[in-house]
């Protein structure tokens, strides 16, 4: 093996040298090119893709990439002028027709010819740095079609007449405008944008405005915006069937300019059926639908709700100022509640719960609500007025739904601790009277003002129910120390804790010695079982229950106030008594006992006295007898007090003149616990703070805030700063 000799083997060029057909890329681009002639002329089903892909290849190896490349751009625009001329001798409807076939025709050669020339797309374009035979093929049916000057302005015109049909109410055929739309997307965004869509925009701009002022000379408001709602409905619709989905941002603003935007102020103010017709007439459907067709263009909905502010507080402010209506309290309450029913249900369904409405709608409650000074004194009548008999027979959620909503006013009001006065005052009467329809209607209302008011807003009216239940027990103590009390009058007594009670000046009658006797026991029973406590009769809160005889033997139990039976009692040793006789045995105030009085003798059915002369007034010469002839289909016969419901001027000013004392200490209160957090602070500054931690109750007024400060100074909470009088110091 080791002697065999070791070859060597040497590879050696090619002795003979290849040497290629000069005329070989005019011969082989001529089969391509007469493919490319059979592909266009729709006889392609005799052509070998095969050999042809093979030459297309062949030639691009060859380094025959550019000749093959600018012979095919030669070719296919040799062919799409043919097609651009065949497009523009269509006549009439057939135009459409015709783009769109040769359209189909187009692309599907040339996806024919891009897979014959596969190899070329792949390897010479993207090194030379062509366009790929694809794009290629768009962008000369772009250029030698589309831009072809007697089909560019035609097929504009052709798309924005079949439009403008369509709006007038004929039928078109969707299906080829679907596929000429979709041919200039395809060619490229700007393509559609700038032969399509900016002239549709402008032309589309055109007919509404004009249409919209035609629409508005002749349609009121609602019919209006009917119109408006379907056009822009009939313009989504379009944009979904054969326009781009972009379109539809930019023919929705079109439409909402020209129709809504333009005619906004004219339509909200339209005479007899703008807005403030709307609102009044309660037109939902019409509401919700300025509502959705204003909320789409800028400051639609600020408008709509300028408009609704103004109109509420007017109408708002006619309500509570109009004399008629302030005769009633509780009718003026119920027009409130009516009112603030009425414009929830607008802002909830037409408005959507629009959260910037309802703050609207608060806002303008608060505004006239507050412009009359007895707002706080007639919301708690009207809540005495529920309370004693307007709830008799509801069921609970009733209830609760009542006192909801008159909580809702309270919240309104910018002195609650006004109507805590009032609510107090007739809270004590409905307790004392026993007159109030339900306990736990009046807890739950008590518990509601302690949710929004916080605990000290509602102690004392707890303190009220705390002593109805004492006295209960106070009484069985009573009867039960005194067993030989059976046969006498009853006494029942109510033991009120002064500071939870409104206040009440002292008013003392003489009362008949029988019970004057009986109310001497319960003091000292009293005041023996509970030491350091001090006693004060309210005669003028009590009632009673008399048996009486009338001149035919006629027996009635009758049921009268305290004043009342002092007045009756004197009867039973009197046939005739004078007014001034009346006054010097009773001690009865004159007003309180003329009240009585008319009340005894002056209200049919009611009547047991007789006066004389008989007038509607007592005055101090008038005299006064049992009625002999008084009869009643009722044994127990109720006679009520002629009171007045509202208070008369002295006792407003009265309440006012309490309400303004007890808010002294509550600004000093709140003067000392931003002082002491703040140690120093300008007047200005201090005024802010304390007005907005007071809010709560009342709208403190300025004026007396600054008063407040004095009197802190003074007596030395604050002092003033030596160089600046208008800065405080809190002193420890």
């Amino acid at each position: 093996m080791s002697n065999q000799k070791k070859k060597h083997f040497q590879i050696e060029a090619f002795k003979h040298k290849v040497v290629m057909d000069p005329k070989y890329p005019d011969k082989t681009w001529k089969i391509l090119e007469d493919a490319i002639h059979e592909i266009y002329n729709h006889n392609a089903s005799g052509l070998s893709f095969e050999e042809l892909y093979r030459n297309a290849y062949n030639m691009v190896l060859h380094k025959f990439g550019e000749r093959l490349y600018s012979g095919l751009v030669a070719t296919m625009t040799v062919h799409l002028k043919d097609i651009a001329q065949s497009i523009e001798a269509a006549q009439g409807g057939s135009f459409l027709e015709e783009l769109n076939r040769k359209w189909n025709d187009h692309n599907k050669a040339l996806q024919m010819i891009r897979d014959i020339l596969m190899y070329m797309d792949r390897t010479y374009v993207p090194s030379a740095r062509k366009t790929p035979v694809h794009e290629l093929g768009l962008n000369l049916w772009r250029e030698n079609v589309i831009y072809s000057s007697q089909i560019r302005t035609r097929l504009l015109n052709t798309l924005l007449e079949l439009i403008h049909s369509e709006r007038t109410g004929e039928v078109i055929d969707r299906g080829i405008m679907r596929n000429i739309t979709k041919m200039l997307m395809d060619l490229g965004p700007s393509v559609y944008e700038h032969e399509f869509e900016k002239h549709f925009t402008n032309v589309s701009a055109e007919f509404y405005q004009v249409e919209s002022q035609r629409f508005i000379e002749c349609c009121d408001c609602g019919d209006y915006l009917k119109k408006a709602e379907r056009r822009l409905n009939e313009e989504m619709d379009r944009v979904s069937h054969y326009l781009d989905p972009e379109t539809e941002k930019k023919i929705n603003k079109v439409v909402e300019e020209q129709m809504i935007e333009n005619h906004m102020l004219r339509l909200i103010h339209m005479e007899n059926s703008g807005l403030v017709n709307m609102l009044c007439d309660d037109k939902y459907e019409d509401l919700g639908r300025m509502y959705t067709l204003f909320r789409r263009v800028t400051d639609g909905l600020l408008k709509i709700r300028e408009v609704m502010t103004s109109h509420i507080r007017e109408s708002g402010k006619q309500l509570v100022t109009d004399p008629e209506r302030l005769k009633d309290p509780v009718e003026f309450v119920q027009r409130l509640l009516d009112e603030k029913d009425k414009y929830d249900k607008i802002i909830n369904l037409p408005f959507n719960n629009d959260k910037s409405f309802q703050n609207a709608l608060n806002s303008s409650f608060e505004y006239f609500i507050n412009l009359n000074p007895r707002s706080p004194e007639f919301i708690s009548l009207f809540v005495d007025d529920k309370l004693r008999k307007g709830l008799k027979g509801v069921n609970e959620d009733d209830v609760e739904v009542t006192l909801d909503k008159v909580m809702m006013l309270f919240r309104y009001l910018q002195e609650k601790d006004v109507f805590e006065k009032y609510y107090k005052q007739h809270l004590a009467k409905r307790l004392l009277s026993g007159k109030t329809v339900s306990d736990d209607a009046e807890r739950s209302l008590i518990v509601k003002l302690k949710t929004e008011c916080g605990y000290q807003f509602t102690s004392k009216l707890e303190g009220m129910f705390t002593d109805m239940k004492t006295s209960q027990d106070t009484m069985q103590g009573f009867y039960a120390s005194h067993p030989d009390l059976g046969d006498g009058p009853t006494l029942t007594v109510q033991v009120l804790t002064t500071g939870s009670w409104p206040t009440q000046s002292s008013i003392t009658c003489n009362l008949p010695a029988e019970i004057s006797a009986l109310c001497e026991k319960f003091r000292s029973y009293y005041l023996g079982t509970h030491t350091g406590r001090r006693l004060s009769w309210q005669t003028n809160m009590g009632f009673a229950d008399l048996k009486a005889t009338f001149g035919k033997g006629q027996k009635h139990e009758l049921n009268v106030s305290t004043y009342q039976m002092c007045v009756l009692m004197l009867f039973n040793n009197a046939d005739k008594l004078s007014y001034k006789e009346i006054e010097q045995a009773t001690e009865i105030p004159a007003p309180d006992l003329k009240r009585c009085l008319q009340s005894l003798a002056l209200v049919k059915g009611r009547n047991v006295l007789r006066k004389e002369p008989m007038s509607k007034d007592v005055v101090e010469d008038d005299a006064f007898f049992v009625n002999d002839k008084f009869s009643s289909k009722l044994y127990k016969v109720k006679i009520g007090t002629v009171v007045a419901q509202k208070e008369s001027e002295p006792e407003k000013q009265e309440t006012r003149q309490r309400v303004e004392e007890d808010r002294k200490p509550q600004i000093e209160a709140a003067i000392v616990r931003i002082m002491k957090s703040r140690k120093q602070l300008d007047h200005n500054n201090l005024i802010a703070e304390v007005t907005k931690q007071l809010q709560s109750r009342f709208l403190a007024n300025p004026t007396e805030v600054k008063k407040r400060i004095e009197s802190l100074i003074e007596r030395d909470f604050l002092e003033r700063d030596d160089n600046d009088r208008k800065l405080y110091r809190y002193l420890a």
